[in-house]
């Protein structure tokens, strides 16, 4: 029993920082899309968008608690993961120099009133809340049942999991995003080893998907045998000491972009 919590507390550690990481880049496009209104206006407008943030975030859990065991949306969600992840990393290595989601927002934005801005600022959260609460669960999703009975159509200790994971990402929203964004500044090379860990994790929602018992393409335990445990975490402490590690881009860092 005591190896299940551990191994639960370690997916919980590992999600709370990939969600860290996240969350600093919400917090970077909120601060983008809200710049250019005044003082008073910008921090209204972020604050809206904090909030909408958990709105989001909240909604997108609940929903997907009821929907996660569907092979049909664990093979979307792995598709999507892996898009997301693997586009971050081909415009990261291939794309124009400093070409990014926040330099298109910004340009976007310019020149629009409070009320534009905000629905903005929603839209950017729903797609941040999507790509949190997808990575969760596909992260989740992994461990081994908890003897703690199911919340709707997921086990109710992986449902806290992404619970305290989404949690850990709007707190961090609201209160650590400037330590992450100067962590980014110094090591630029962590926000695409975030989404390379996004990516990977996509792998693993393909590894359950195929572990379905409707597909049976791989053995239904696989997923939470000892041989994949080993080789999914130690291939995510490989991205992450790689990514720490990177030598620093001399460019313009993420930070000039606010």
């Amino acid at each position: 029993m005591e190896s299940l919590w551990l191994e639960y507390a370690w997916a919980l550690l590992i999600l709370i920082g990939l969600e860290g990481l996240l969350s600093a880049d919400n917090a970077l496009v909120l601060a983008v899309i809200a710049k250019h209104l005044p003082d008073d206006q910008k921090k209204k407008a972020i604050n809206y968008g904090i909030i909408m943030a958990f709105v989001f975030r909240f909604a997108a859990l609940f929903a997907i608690s009821f929907i996660a065991n569907v092979w049909q949306i664990q093979a979307i969600g792995a598709a999507y993961l892996l898009y997301l992840g693997l586009k971050h990393i081909i415009k990261a290595r291939f794309g124009k120099e400093n070409k990014n989601i926040r330099e298109d927002i910004k340009k976007d934005v310019k020149g629009k009133g409070f009320w534009p801005t905000v629905g903005k600022i929603a839209l950017a959260d729903l797609a941040f809340a999507i790509d949190s609460i997808l990575a969760a669960v596909a992260l989740a999703l992994g461990l081994p049942d908890s003897p703690l009975g199911d919340f709707g159509g997921m086990d109710a200790g992986k449902f806290m999991v992404v619970v305290l994971g989404g949690v850990a990402g709007l707190i961090l929203i609201k209160f650590a995003a400037t330590w992450f964004v100067k962590l980014l500044a110094q090591r630029p090379a962590l926000e695409t080893t975030a989404y390379a860990i996004v990516a990977w994790v996509g792998v693993k929602l393909v590894v359950i998907t195929l572990a379905h018992e409707d597909i049976a393409v791989l053995e239904h335990h696989f997923p939470h045998s000892t041989a994949w445990t080993l080789i999914f975490y130690g291939v995510l402490v490989a991205i992450a000491l790689l990514g720490w590690f990177a030598p620093a881009n001399k460019k313009q860092s993420q930070a000039d972009t606010l």
